[in-house]
């Protein structure tokens, strides 16, 4: 009997090792390298273009949404070679390397890094100055109190940063400690929003409009179901491209990050759910599309984009420490990857809040901004921003409110993961900022705005 109890366990482990085996080859390859390609590009911008502790930032930001691996997975942090590598099991090793003006690079296999030939940005001068502006007013002081607390440890907020500007001035800022007015935080989708931004600068300059079927090389066939989306639909997210951002760790959105070399090239190819114009679905993959058209626009590189980026918006607005990073093919991940200090996001929020004009000069086209939060079929998003035009319902997949119900109903923003907001309220001439890394939901923001609101109406007019 103990024999025979003996083989039956020894075939039972036998079959389990060759179904782990089979699934590390197959859709287990694929896991372990998303997740390797997270770390290494995560802590690689931690190190060398935030400059945080990049130890702190897995503790805070990866290791919270791969518990069940975390303690397989090592990092090695190159300051030398300003490059960071990371393994699981003692495999699937990822790259991601550090390149100026570019930030990160995520190098997949043994590629060569392609290198950002004779770019050297100019430094871009900030109209603020260098201390940290505390609150003059004991609401606005109180309310950042409580957007900087903690009230439940068990999923806490961890917010990084608050900026406040009100009339077009800088009224209250705060900043965790390691973090301060030029620290680049990863935007996550508030890039979508700076996309959309500079789609509006291709069209004022007429090498865009928005009706067009979307320049992209692989949809040219008219016999392509792709061939109708335009860039409008693009911007809207109403393409008929799939919801791609699901809770899976494998979702169209990360084989597309993680995964692919040409992340525009992967996007296109991607098969529509729905004809365009009759469904609205979140899309990382058209927003990566149209950074496709900006690269193109600007000359075909990664130094090209770059150098676009900051001439017609960065340095213009004096979001001195922007960055947007780009895949090997040099497009820009216009999905999710800027990185920009709390400050530089609250000038771009201003930009929208003056209609599109900065010291006098127009860089979005007239009307731009009202397209941009213009309703979208019936959801509550617009064109790169999201509004609060509508209270009932849900985001579809995620289950999460379209709007903030508490704040005016003019209000629109940009959000991204873990809780990045750009909040504007022009009724109350007003754009907050909230920066963190925030896994779980509660950030606190819609309060935060609240309290800002009733602050500023109880002051006395000057």
């Amino acid at each position: 009997m103990a024999l025979r109890l003996l083989k039956i366990t020894l075939v039972t482990l036998l079959v389990f090792l060759l179904a782990a085996a089979l699934w590390i080859g197959t859709a287990g390859k694929d896991l372990f390298r998303t997740a390797t390609g997270s770390v290494s590009r995560s802590l690689c911008a931690a190190a060398f273009v935030s400059r945080v502790d990049p130890q702190r930032t897995f503790a805070e930001e990866q290791l919270p949404l791969m518990r069940s691996i975390g303690w397989a997975i090592h990092y090695e942090v190159d300051r030398a070679r300003r490059e960071v590598r990371t393994s699981v099991f003692g495999d699937f090793t990822a790259r991601a390397v550090y390149r100026d003006g570019l930030g990160c690079l995520l190098v997949h296999g043994g590629g060569a890094v392609p290198e950002p030939a004779g770019f050297e940005p100019a430094p871009i001068a900030s109209p603020w100055p260098a201390a940290v502006l505390e609150p003059a007013d004991p609401a606005i002081r109180r309310a950042l109190d409580r957007a900087f607390a903690e009230p439940d440890p068990a999923h806490p907020r961890l917010t990084k940063a608050v900026v406040v500007l009100h009339d077009g001035k800088l009224i209250a800022e705060r900043y965790a400690a390691g973090y301060g007015p030029d620290t680049p935080i990863y935007a996550h989708s508030l890039t979508k929003s700076v996309v959309s931004a500079l789609i509006g600068i291709l069209v004022r300059q007429g090498k865009l409009r928005l009706d067009q079927p979307a320049p992209i090389a692989a949809w040219r066939s008219p016999a392509d179901p792709h061939h109708a989306v335009t860039v409008d639909q693009l911007l809207r997210m109403d393409s008929g491209l799939p919801f791609d951002e699901t809770d899976g760790a494998l979702s169209p959105m990360t084989r597309m990050l993680f995964l692919e070399r040409d992340m525009a090239g992967y996007a296109a190819r991607t098969p529509l759910a729905h004809p365009p114009g009759t469904a609205w679905g979140y899309s990382n993959l058209g927003y990566v599309l149209l950074s496709r058209l900006i690269r193109d626009a600007a000359g075909g590189s990664a130094v090209d984009a770059g150098r676009l980026v900051r001439r017609e918006l960065f340095a213009p607005l004096g979001m001195r420490s922007a960055v947007i990073e780009t895949d090997a093919t040099g497009t820009p991940v216009g999905s999710s990857n800027v990185y920009a200090s709390a400050r530089d996001f609250a000038r771009f929020g201003q930009l929208y809040l003056d209609d599109g004009v900065v010291d006098g000069r127009r860089l979005l086209p007239e009307g731009w901004v009202a397209y941009s939060h213009s309703q979208t079929l019936k959801t509550g998003y617009g064109a790169g921003f999201w509004t609060n035009l509508v209270s009932e319902g849900s985001v579809p997949v995620w289950n999460a409110p379209w709007g903030m119900p508490r704040l005016p109903k003019d209000m629109y923003y940009a959000r991204g993961a873990l809780g990045q907001y750009v909040v504007i309220v022009p009724s109350e001439r007003l754009v907050v900022v909230r920066m963190g890394i925030s896994i779980d939901y509660g950030t606190g923001t819609e309060d935060l705005v609240a309290a800002i609101i009733a602050a500023l109406h109880r002051r006395p007019a000057s």
